[in-house]
């Protein structure tokens, strides 16, 4: 049997809030995502899974053992999204927004990206291929290397 609610091999990490409304806007708003369904009380939701294209997430609740970096005083994850246009995409979360704690570049592993954080503290990195390089130019090894 499918999953009907996210495809399968998908990852879908579970993303903590004080307030699931606000951040369903939020994320909408200045990242781009769509609210694909939500639970809970409808004005003052559990939860809700979102998506921005195939890149999928579930906004949750703080509750007990779960909190938001700003509940907690630190981030304790940070999440990578590719997307089509990191230019653009950079351009409307500044304007909208999203504290950048990392402005656009090229990293040494050939990624165009930049860094944000959202509403509550989490970091957010959205990415855009820019070049091939290979791993061992930049220091890494494959496994079967080590």
């Amino acid at each position: 049997m499918n999953n009907r609610s996210v495809p399968t091999n998908i990852v879908l990490p579970h993303v903590v809030y004080g307030d699931v409304a606000e951040a369903i806007l939020w994320l909408s708003r200045t990242f781009g995502f769509s609210e694909h369904y939500r639970y809970g009380d409808p004005k003052e939701p559990s939860g809700a899974q979102m998506h921005l294209g195939e890149a999928w997430i579930m906004v949750e609740s703080a509750r007990a053992g779960r909190g938001s970096p700003k509940q907690l005083g630190y981030w304790t994850q940070s999440l990578t999204v590719f997307v089509d246009d990191v230019e653009g995409h950079f351009r409307k979360a500044k304007a909208a927004g999203a504290k950048v704690v990392e402005d656009l570049h090229v990293t040494e592993y050939g990624e165009h990206q930049y860094g944000v954080e959202d509403l509550e503290g989490h970091h957010w990195l959205f990415s855009q291929h820019a070049r091939d390089v290979s791993p061992d130019e930049w220091g890494a090894k494959m496994a079967g290397e080590m």
